[in-house]
């Protein structure tokens, strides 16, 4: 992918993005603990535990040190990585540091809370639910297959890129290149941040409502001079629990271990 210039005629070098989360990384910080499981993974340091999706694929991994004790900045790092799973850790790093309450809080983050639907049912008050009234009929990209996407279908014109294509609503993502410049709205899965490809979205999505969706979301205000108009990550609640759920498989993952959150441009204080 290749970037779009800027207002001045130059190229905006798309690792800034990652040298700024990383460079937010006090170097004083340890890592405790870490796990790179089949779905999830999980960095706990000195100031708290993030986590990521465990993305696959990409380059062959190089770095093969026991990261137990190192500094957390230094870790962050690998969210540079062209290994995919390497980059997972980074990712996870990064949101030991900036997904913690603490922070979260005093930046007006808002947690999700189950709404009462028209129909009679309950849904989570999540980022695609939050921008259900002013979605109605406008044109939707969303990258990912999040689960109950197909939603969105129904009161808006929806495309969903899936690099992985699963379905007949998916699209494969090469497609952004030709659907996101004239979208009204798209929502970005955070693993976009572990593959590389989440600079030239942002540059793409210019002129639609930008919102990072997932787990893997880095929960940092930098993203917002990026483009992005709202953060829908995540925060740990339960280290232990999430210990046991990315190590062995059980227990309840979200509403318990972790928790779903935004973050809104408006509402940030840098």
């Amino acid at each position: 992918m290749t970037t779009e210039p800027t207002a001045t005629g130059v190229a905006r070098n798309p690792w800034e993005l990652y040298d700024r989360l990383i460079a937010g990384v006090p170097d004083d910080i340890r890592v405790v603990d870490y796990c790179l499981g089949q779905h999830w993974t999980y960095v706990e340091a000195e100031c708290g535990m993030g986590i990521s999706w465990t993305a696959t694929g990409g380059a062959s991994r190089t770095c093969r040190d026991d990261l137990r004790g190192a500094p957390l900045a230094k870790v962050a790092t690998l969210a540079k990585s062209w290994c995919f799973e390497e980059a997972s850790l980074g990712i996870a790093a990064l949101n030991a540091y900036y997904a913690r309450r603490e922070l979260l809080d005093a930046l007006g983050a808002r947690y999700d809370e189950r709404i009462d639907m028209p129909d009679g049912t309950a849904r989570k008050m999540d980022a695609f639910e939050q921008y259900r009234p002013q979605m109605q009929g406008a044109d939707v990209v969303v990258v990912g297959h999040f689960p109950h996407v197909d939603r969105i279908a129904e009161y808006a014109h929806l495309t969903v890129l899936e690099r992985n294509v699963r379905s007949a609503m998916d699209t494969p993502d090469p497609a952004c290149e030709y659907v996101v410049p004239t979208c009204d709205y798209l929502f970005m899965t955070g693993v976009t941040l572990t593959n590389k490809t989440a600079p030239r979205l942002l540059e793409l999505s210019k002129n639609a409502h930008t919102v990072l969706v997932g787990p893997s979301v880095v929960m940092s205000p930098a993203l917002f001079d990026w483009g992005a108009e709202m953060l829908a990550g995540s925060v740990v609640n339960d280290p232990e629990a999430v210990r046991m759920t990315v190590k062995a498989g059980t227990g309840r993952f979200f509403g318990e271990a972790v928790s779903m959150l935004t973050l809104a441009q408006g509402e940030a204080k840098k």
